[in-house]
């Protein structure tokens, strides 16, 4: 049956225009995640204040997704601050309307709420109507009143309201590593609940537009040097230290347009939008007033025009939780200048697709654009490389399949607990439960590693074709599962006839494993055997389901000493390993039984692909006896056997 899910969104609707006081990437959060959510079979409706006259109560926006306004305090335009006292009405409303829903067969599985007066309102629909729910922040109020202080609108109850949630919803999605720290740190989050998923991008909405005709579109000169700045306007989004490094590159002969996109209105107003009037009076006191475009709001269909005529993009905030626009930039191939903060710092890869600068730091930030242009070759890299990254990793289509991993969970272990009698058919459901959650893994995982399967199926035939071997290694059930793969290619798989190739487990020495953990440490009880082992032509594969083993991390920094390719069997968000290795499967799941039973399927799918390869560039041989047939690979590597396997990894 499909399951139905409520987002709950009090001031950020999915028909909001980008780049006011309140829209951004919220807006863009939970339309995306709602139209990709649909499109694994759920069906969504997204819960927003109603804030014109004239807005229906119910719009069916996409197959699949409904967006319900919720009357709630007056029908217009209300700063987010000033909320609060609207968020009762907009409970009663929601668990009036779940009730009903429920009542008529339809009710909801689970409440997603976004924002923490959004989480309030899931929590009482819990309490009333026994909806499990999970919530992604967005913004902490600990961390915005430590970086606002006095300025920070918003009243002293949420952090008592954000304390309550943390307690009481049944999962977490933090949006970067350091949301995940300060949940943890700030709010006593039970870590076992967080699960990090970040934010994405369409990559059918954003790409690459030649300059020259992304230049000529927006009417920017062809020839210039573009800065580019977009996003809301507000204090806190670090503007004024993107003026001062203009000011700074115009004194230093680089002279350089820069474009600031975003406000409430489509004209650069002050009086819509005093973040405005206050910058453009920094322009004028630094006299780049003729150096400096401010554009106002633009509607999304237009901003990858903006970011492909940008020779850099550039964010400087002083805090923040994610930030989708440094995604977007390097989706159209614009390398990121961007504060070393929050979920900036995760997604942008420091001296890659960009530079991390400290907050505030306009020297800084100057150095590093003179740089790129005093680079054209490191500008044209970093580009490039910017948006292979993106695609890789940050897609709305992994965000959503992450997020339902992580709804599947929290309901099969609401249908655990929830169970009160022991009887066959409780059983039955909960078996039936988790065979859904399989399935689902393995559907999700079709979708999205697929060809991570193929080109890591290739890469190690290649290094096969070249005399090279492969290590493995992992921990726990991992350290079972190296050695399952070195098995099934050291013997034969599927191909009846071929040779042994040459793959060896780092788990299989016993004596060598419990000799050099007891004596020196586990940490390097893999890096060791790579330094002894590994050649230039051979390949690392690590396995693991949460990819943060410091020993499997120590590993694959061994290899890059050997320059040796590094491959990752990973899960969830990939922790630690994910930037470290060369290609990565990435499991979108946050349980590591469903992580690696789709790793034994992916580690078999080789095992078929890398055979098939071999067998296809194999040049036909003249019949001779088995006898007499030389081996194809001369180095054939046997593995030892097997340490006892636990689920941990």
């Amino acid at each position: 049956m499909t399951k139905r899910i409520a987002i709950i969104s009090e001031h950020a609707s999915p028909l909001g225009s980008f780049g006011g006081t309140d829209s951004g990437g919220q807006n863009v959060y939970v339309g995306q995640t709602a139209k990709q959510l649909a499109a694994l079979g759920y069906t969504v409706d997204v819960f927003t204040r109603r804030d014109a006259p004239d807005l229906p109560e119910a719009v069916l926006w996409h197959n699949g997704v409904r967006i319900v306004h919720v009357p709630a305090g007056p029908p217009e335009p209300v700063p987010k601050e000033l909320l609060l006292p609207h968020m009762g009405e907009f409970a009663r409303f929601m668990v009036a309307f779940a009730r009903r829903e429920q009542q008529q067969g339809s009710g909801y599985d689970l409440v997603h709420a976004n924002f923490w007066m959004s989480a309030r309102v899931a929590s009482q629909i819990k309490q009333y109507v026994g909806v499990p729910f999970v919530v992604t922040f967005h913004a902490l109020g600990k961390v915005r009143r430590r970086h606002q202080g006095e300025a920070d609108g918003f009243p002293d109850d949420r952090f008592a309201i954000e304390e309550q949630v943390v307690q009481n919803a049944d999962g977490i999605i933090a949006e970067c590593p350091q949301d995940r720290d300060d949940l943890i740190q700030l709010y006593e989050a039970d870590a076992s609940k967080i699960h990090i998923v970040p934010c994405g991008v369409d990559l059918s909405e954003f790409w690459p537009i030649p300059k020259r005709q992304a230049r000529a579109t927006l009417g920017l000169p062809a020839a210039e040097r573009v800065v580019l700045q977009l996003g809301r306007m507000v204090p806190r989004k670090g503007v004024d230290t993107v003026l001062e490094a203009i000011a700074l590159l115009n004194r230093q002969r680089l002279p350089t347009r820069l474009v600031v996109v975003g406000g409430e209105s489509t004209t650069p107003d002050p009086e819509a939008t005093p973040e405005i009037g206050r910058l453009q009076a920094i322009a004028a006191d630094l006299d780049i007033g003729d150096r400096v475009t401010f554009v106002g709001q633009r509607g999304r269909e237009v901003l990858k025009y903006f970011y492909s005529a940008a020779d850099v993009f550039v964010t400087t905030p002083w805090y923040e939780p994610f930030g989708i626009t440094p995604l977007e930039a390097m989706a159209c191939g614009t390398p990121v200048i961007g504060s070393n903060v929050g979920g900036i710092k995760f997604t942008v890869r420091d001296g890659e697709t960009g530079y991390l600068v400290a907050p505030k730091n306009a020297r800084e930030v100057c150095d590093r654009i003179a740089f790129l242009y005093q680079n054209p070759a490191v500008l044209n890299l970093f580009g490039r490389q910017a948006q292979h990254h993106v695609a890789r990793r940050f897609t709305w289509a992994k965000v959503a399949s992450a997020l339902a991993a992580i709804y599947e969970s929290v309901l099969s272990t609401s249908l655990s607990a929830n169970s009160t009698a022991e009887t066959a058919i409780n059983d039955l459901a909960q078996i039936e439960a988790r065979f859904d959650a399989s399935i689902l893994a393995m559907r999700q995982a079709r979708r999205l590693v697929s060809a991570d399967i193929l080109a890591v199926s290739r890469q190690i035939s290649q290094c096969f074709n070249r005399g090279g071997k492969v290590l493995v290694c992992g921990n726990g059930g991992s350290a079972a599962e190296s050695q399952h793969f070195a098995a099934e290619l050291v013997g034969r798989f599927c191909s009846p006839h071929r040779t042994g190739l040459p793959v060896m487990a780092l788990t299989a020495d016993v004596a060598l494993l419990t000799a050099w953990a007891n004596d020196v440490g586990y940490s390097d009880i893999f890096a060791r055997q790579v330094h002894t082992f590994a050649q230039p032509d051979d390949l690392l594969l690590v396995i693991s389901t949460s990819g943060r083993s410091e020993n499997l991390v120590q590993a694959v920094a061994a290899a890059k000493d050997c320059n040796v390719r590094t491959v990752g069997l990973l899960g969830g968000s990939g922790g630690d390993l994910l930037p470290l290795v060369d290609q990565a499967i990435c499991v979108p799941s946050p349980d590591p039984q469903r992580i690696q039973e789709v790793q034994l399927l992916a580690l078999h799918l080789i095992c078929e692909w890398v055979e098939a390869d071999l067998e296809r560039s194999d040049p036909p041989a003249p019949s001779r006896s088995l006898e007499e047939a030389t081996p194809l690979h001369p180095r054939p590597l046997s593995t030892a056997a097997s340490l006892p396997a636990s689920q941990s990894s």
